[in-house]
This record gives C-alpha cells, sequence and structure tokens, in this order.
C-alpha cells in the first residue's frame, strides 16, 4: 500500500471514530429517558469490554494477558476512563435535558486542549504560552454553546449550570484515561483498552449497586433494558468497540497531531443529528463551535511550527556539534 493511500485509510478511521461519537449523544438522548446513565454504562462496558478481551486473545495471544505494569495505576485510569467518563457526561446529559447532547458533544472537541492542562498537572509538562490562549478561547466557545450565546446567564443563574460542570468532569475523566497509556509505555492500545476496561468494571459495578440499593436510582426491569437495546449495541459495540478501534488506528497512521484535528466532527454531528430531532442551535452556539474549532486548529498549526523550529534547531546544534 501507497503512503498516500495508507494516509487516506488513517483519514477515514479518524472520521469513522469521530462519527461514531458525534452520533452517540443524539442516541442517548432517547435511551436516557427511561434508564439512568449508571446501569446503562455497567451494561455497555460489560459488553464492550468482553469484546475488548476476546479481541485482544485473538489479536495478541494468551500471553498479553500478562498483567506487567501498575494495577493500581490501570484501575485508577479504567475508572477514570470507564466509569467517570460514562457517569459523569452521560448523568450530565440526563441533567441537561433533550439539549444535554449538543453541550455533551461540545467536552469531546475540547478534549486535546484539557489534555494539555491535565498533561500539565500529571507530568509538570507546562503548555506553550500560546495554547493557555487556544485553552481560553475553547472555553469561551463551550460557554457559548451552553448559555446559548447569553454569557451573562452564567452569574445571574448560576445553578442551572450543574449539568454542564459534570459533562466537563467527564471530559476530564477520559483525558487523564488518555494520558494514562502513557504509563504502560510496552503495552499495545489494544492491551490498554481491554484491561482498563476490565479493571475499571469493579468501580462501575460498586458504584452502580451502592446507588441501586441506596435508592438514589431504580434499577431498570427487563422490558426497560428490551427498550433500549438498540441505544445499548450501537454504545458498545459502534461507539465502544469500533470507534475506539478506529481511533487508535487511525492515529497510528496519520500521528496525533493529525487525529486530533477529527474531534471537531463530534460535536458537528451532534448539531446535525440533533436538528433533524428537532432542537435546533441557537446562532449563539454555531459562534460557539466555531469558536473551538478554531482554537482546535489554531494551536495544532502552532504545535506544528513549533515542533519544526525544535528540530532545526537541534538539527544544527548537532551540525555545530
Amino acid at each position: 500500500m501507497s503512503t498516500k493511500s495508507n494516509y487516506a485509510t488513517g483519514v477515514m478511521l479518524c472520521l469513522i471514530a469521530t462519527l461514531s461519537w458525534g452520533t452517540m449523544f443524539p442516541i442517548m438522548t432517547k435511551a436516557l429517558k427511561v434508564i439512568d446513565p449508571f446501569t446503562f454504562t455497567a451494561f455497555r462496558y460489560t459488553i464492550a469490554g468482553a469484546i475488548f478481551l476476546i479481541f485482544q486473545y485473538i489479536k495478541e495471544g494468551p500471553t498479553s494477558f500478562r498483567l506487567d505494569g501498575n494495577l493500581l495505576l490501570l484501575w485508577l485510569f479504567g475508572s477514570a476512563g470507564f466509569a467517570g467518563f460514562g457517569f459523569f457526561v452521560f448523568f450530565g446529559q440526563q441533567l441537561a435535558g433533550p439539549e444535554g447532547a449538543l453541550s455533551a458533544s461540545m467536552m469531546m472537541a475540547t478534549m486535546p486542549l484539557l489534555g494539555s492542562l491535565v498533561n500539565w498537572a500529571l507530568k509538570g509538562v507546562r503548555p506553550p504560552s500560546f495554547s493557555f490562549g487556544f485553552i481560553l478561547l475553547s472555553f469561551v466557545g463551550v460557554l457559548l454553546v451552553i448559555t446559548k450565546g447569553h454569557l451573562g446567564l452564567i452569574f445571574s443563574n448560576p445553578g442551572n449550570y450543574k449539568a454542564n460542570v459534570l459533562m466537563v468532569a467527564g471530559a476530564l475523566c477520559w483525558v487523564t484515561y488518555t494520558i494514562g497509556a502513557s504509563y504502560f509505555p510496552k503495552w499495545s492500545p489494544i492491551k490498554y483498552t481491554s484491561l482498563s476496561t476490565l479493571f475499571g468494571l469493579p468501580t462501575i459495578y460498586a458504584v452502580t449497586a451502592i446507588l441501586g440499593y441506596s435508592g438514589a436510582i431504580s434499577f431498570p426491569s427487563a422490558s426497560t433494558v428490551a427498550n433500549v437495546t438498540p441505544e445499548l449495541l450501537y454504545m458498545a459495540l459502534i461507539a465502544g468497540f469500533v470507534g475506539v478501534l478506529c481511533w487508535n488506528q487511525g492515529n497510528k497512521i496519520i500521528t496525533p497531531l493529525n487525529g486530533v484535528l477529527f474531534m471537531d466532527v463530534v460535536p458537528v454531528t451532534a448539531f446535525i443529528l440533533s436538528t433533524f430531532e428537532g432542537i435546533v442551535p441557537a446562532s449563539g452556539q454555531l459562534v460557539g463551535i466555531t469558536f473551538t474549532a478554531v482554537a482546535l486548529i489554531l494551536n495544532n498549526l502552532y504545535q506544528r511550527k513549533r515542533m519544526h523550529n525544535l528540530a532545526n534547531a537541534s538539527s544544527a546544534n548537532a551540525k555545530r556539534a
């Protein structure tokens, strides 16, 4: 396969992944009307986790299941990525109602820039000064979406945005999980994904059980589970298994620096599908998504130029030496 066609394959894989993620939020709007996000998350990752483990066994063999890493970190990152993301984002979307899909999808687009802050907190790698401006621009874009262009509402009715705080927490959980892969450098993306899912499941089950037996949520009936089976299968098989695999493989081909730009596809897809369902974004929300997209693209261009300058400086120093 030529380099050009291989790159095109990487682009298509990243596009499939982000389209599947952008679609999942409007799909969840229906499911969250009849089932709580905690039990749904437990069902979803039980299915996806089993498929990932089978896939790992087929692709990498039984020896790939050796746990030669920090198991506490694996549990922490797995809990953040699957329990934290699933609980916070979809509970926030449920609280936000029909328009929650738009806000939740916007959080996905901010993840690359949030990653700079999380990487700074975990590893002490400070983002370049210019990146802070892009992070601020992206944050303004999010505020425009959740306030429908009326930023003053944040101060006059701060209690109305509890759902959005939860969704931001969920986005931070997924960013933390993604960065967690760097703590297992000898593991393949397939191994990290499948084993972190496995180690995250006890947290999902424990939290769901505590909420259920305390009366905070009601465990769904068999008929309720049957009612959301199409959404559950989509979330587990398409957004979960296919989406993650395509994302990992696509970024391996075109590099994360290029792949990250596809995160803008997520809110665009959610906005289009929500429009078909009668939820028309306000003009201020469209401005907001534009701000976030521009911030992501400009930060990407800045990082490219910065890496190019560093490479040239390193090459010049090597020649002088």
